[in-house]
C-alpha cells in the first residue's frame, strides 16, 4: 500500500477515535464511530485475500448495524427529552439500545460471534488493532453514558461475557482466536469495574491494552499462528518465547505479575460493595480462561520437541523485534508493586 494512504488512514483512525471520545453531541460520536469504521477496512483489506474480504465484510456489517441502532437511540432520546447531549441521556429506552449497540461494537456476549472470526482472518498487526485501539471508542461512549447506566445490566452482561470467553476458548488451536475470547473475557471483567467505579475501570482498560499489545508484538514477531507454532518456535528466538511465557501468565492474572492486579482491586471493590456472590462467580469464570492461558505457556517453553541440528540452530538468526515490544512486555509484567500509585492516580 503506498506509504501516504496508510498514513492518512491511520491518521483517520486515530482521529476519529479522539472525536469519539471529546464529542458531547450524539450526531458527533456517530459520525466518529462511522469514520472509524471506514478506516479500518482498507487495513484489514489490505492482504488481498479471501478470508480477509470475508473478515472485512462481517465486521462492517456488524459496525453498521450497531451504528445505525445507535442513530436510533440517539434520535429517540431527541424526541423524548430534546437533548442531543450524551450526557444527558435519561430515556430508559434509549440507554438499552445505545448498550447493545456499544456490546456489539465491542465483540461482548451475547453479540460475540462475529469476533473471533474477523481475528482469524486478518493479519496479526491487524487483530492488534481491531484488539486495543478499535475499543477505545465504543468504551469512551460507555464512560459518557456512566450517569445514566443500568449496574445491574453491565454486571449480568460482564459475567456473560467472562463465562463466554473462557468457555469456548478451550479447544482453540489458533493463537488469533485464543486471544479473540481472551479479550471477550477480559471485557467481561471491565464491565463490572466500570459499574462500581470509573477510575477502576481506566486502570482495568490501560493494563489490557498493555498487555494485548505486547502479546500481539510477540506473536507477530515470531508469525505464530497456532498453538503448535508456539511448540517449535523456541529455536528461532528464545527471548521471544520467554516473553511470550511470561506475558501469557500476566494475561491470565496470576501473581506477582501485572494482569494480577486489575483482577484483584475488581474483586476487592466488589466484597467491600457487598458483590461478593459476583466477584465469585467472576473468579470461577475466569477459571476456562486461566487453563488455556496455561496450555498455551506450557507449549512455549516447558515442552521440549523433537529436534534436529538445524533446527537447533535456528536461534543464530537476527530476529527483527518491534521497538516497542520489550518495553510494553517490562511494563505488562512488573508494574504490580506500583498498585498503590496506580489506582490513585487513574
Amino acid at each position: 500500500m503506498n506509504p501516504l494512504i496508510w498514513s492518512l488512514l491511520l491518521t483517520s483512525l486515530t482521529t476519529s477515535t479522539i472525536l469519539t471520545m471529546a464529542s458531547n453531541h450524539w450526531l458527533l460520536a456517530w459520525i466518529s464511530l462511522e469514520l472509524n469504521t471506514l478506516s479500518i477496512m482498507p487495513v484489514m483489506m489490505k492482504p488481498h485475500h479471501p478470508r480477509a474480504a470475508e473478515a472485512t465484510t462481517k465486521y462492517f456489517i456488524i459496525q453498521a448495524t450497531a451504528a445505525a441502532t445507535i442513530l436510533l437511540a440517539s434520535t429517540l432520546n431527541a424526541w423524548q427529552t430534546g437533548e442531543w447531549s450524551i450526557l444527558h441521556t435519561n430515556s430508559t429506552l434509549t440507554t438499552t439500545l445505545a448498550t447493545i449497540a456499544i456490546m456489539m461494537k465491542l465483540g461482548l456476549a451475547p453479540t460475540h460471534l462475529w469476533y473471533p472470526d474477523v481475528m482469524q482472518g486478518t493479519t496479526l498487526y491487524t487483530a492488534m488493532l481491531i484488539s486495543t485501539w478499535q475499543k477505545i471508542a465504543p468504551l469512551a461512549l460507555l464512560y459518557l453514558m456512566y450517569n445514566n447506566l443500568n449496574p445491574t445490566v453491565l454486571m449480568l452482561l460482564g459475567l456473560m461475557s467472562t463465562a463466554t470467553g473462557g468457555w469456548t476458548g478451550l479447544n482453540q488451536t489458533q493463537t488469533r482466536k485464543v486471544m479473540a475470547f481472551s479479550s471477550i473475557a477480559h471485557m467481561g471483567w471491565l464491565l463490572p469495574a466500570l459499574a462500581v467505579s470509573q477510575h477502576l475501570a481506566t486502570l482495568t482498560m490501560i493494563i489490557y491494552l498493555t498487555t494485548t499489545t505486547a502479546i500481539f508484538l510477540t506473536l507477530a514477531t515470531t508469525a505464530t499462528k497456532t498453538i503448535q507454532d508456539l511448540s517449535t518456535t523456541w529455536a528461532t528466538s528464545p527471548p521471544a518465547m520467554t516473553t511470550t511465557m511470561v506475558l501469557l501468565m500476566s494475561l491470565a492474572g496470576l501473581p506477582p505479575l501485572t494482569g494480577f492486579m486489575p483482577k484483584w482491586l475488581i474483586t476487592n471493590e466488589l466484597t467491600s460493595t457487598s458483590l461478593l456472590p459476583l466477584g465469585l462467580a467472576l473468579l470461577l469464570t475466569s477459571l476456562p480462561s486461566l487453563y488455556f492461558y496455561t496450555r498455551m505457556a506450557y507449549m512455549t517453553m516447558l515442552t521440549s520437541p523433537p529436534t534436529t541440528t538445524t533446527t537447533k540452530m535456528k536461534w543464530r538468526l537476527n530476529t527483527k523485534f518491534n521497538p516497542t515490544t520489550p518495553l510494553l512486555a517490562t511494563l505488562a509484567t512488573t508494574l504490580l508493586p506500583l498498585t498503590t500509585t496506580l489506582y490513585t492516580t487513574t
